[in-house]
């Protein structure tokens, strides 16, 4: 694999695993438009890798408070109770995408990788994030995160497994119409993406772990962590901040004229 392929593809996934877009679809749809080879296991694990851990150092302290929460280490004041909700319920939310990822992993990898069905989910997911954003009340911070939202987003979360939908794109759209603030939903969204890649990236690793690491993938390996590892962690930064003070708009613009222009493509090339 050539090195500039590899870092052009990690900015790819750095950009679109936390911008709700659709990483997937964006890696599907790269190499098929530039005529590139498919990438495969190996750079598969390492941006992976990278996007973990964007997410793991952006959230590490509070991360730390969630887990010392849990474990009921330190004050049991109203601030540690409160983490230690959130702790839970960020596992109860992860519960439903571990099991579309293990029951669906082969389907997502070899029968739904097609365009029309790229196109329509970007369509589909960009359609119900417009009317998400448009609704009222998305007042609930992060704090006041409950089992039900929780559960809501995890399920959500579960139809990511179709490339177009996008995780991100799917769990942010889910915390509007429960209620949350842009902000908030946001940031669920992403330390929810903590133990579902997490597990990603160890079944694809143990999967690699068979194949072993090739010398010529080793320079594109390490430059697929680093390069989606940088660029992951500035957009969660950049994605918490804008949110703060706009909607979804431009995202719901993008999803939508990308899913006519990928329904197009599929169509055109079926009858060429």
């Amino acid at each position: 694999m050539p090195l500039y392929q590899a870092i052009v593809l990690a900015i790819v996934q750095g950009l679109a695993e936390f911008l709700p877009i659709s990483s997937t679809a964006h890696l599907i749809l790269f190499p098929w438009l530039l005529g590139w080879k498919d990438p495969g296991l190996t750079f598969d694990v390492a941006l992976h890798v990278g996007t973990l851990a964007a997410v793991a150092v952006y959230f590490r302290r509070q991360w730390l408070r969630l887990g010392a929460a849990a474990l009921g280490l330190g004050a049991d004041s109203d601030a540690a109770r409160t983490e230690r909700r959130l702790f839970w319920f960020l596992v109860a939310g992860t519960i439903p995408g571990g099991i579309a990822g293990f029951l669906l992993q082969h389907a997502a990898e070899e029968k739904f990788r097609q365009p029309w069905l790229i196109g329509l989910s970007l369509l589909a997911v960009g359609l119900l994030m417009w009317a998400g954003d448009r609704t009222e009340g998305h007042e609930k911070s992060l704090e006041r995160t409950g089992l039900a939202d929780a559960l809501w987003i995890g399920l959500a979360q579960a139809f990511a497994v179709v490339p177009g939908v996008s995780r991100s794109g799917a769990t942010m759209t889910a915390g509007l119409f429960r209620g949350m603030t842009r902000e908030a939903s946001a940031r669920f969204s992403f330390l929810l993406a903590t133990p579902i890649i997490t597990g990603a990236a160890l079944v694809k690793g143990f999967e690699l772990r068979h194949e072993g690491l090739a010398p010529e993938m080793r320079l594109p390996f390490f430059a697929g962590i680093v390069v989606s590892g940088l660029v992951g962690y500035l957009v969660v930064a950049f994605l918490l901040r804008y949110l703060a003070h706009r909607t979804f708009k431009i995202f719901v613009i993008y999803r939508l004229a990308l899913g006519v222009v990928v329904l197009l493509l599929g169509w055109l090339s079926r009858h060429a």
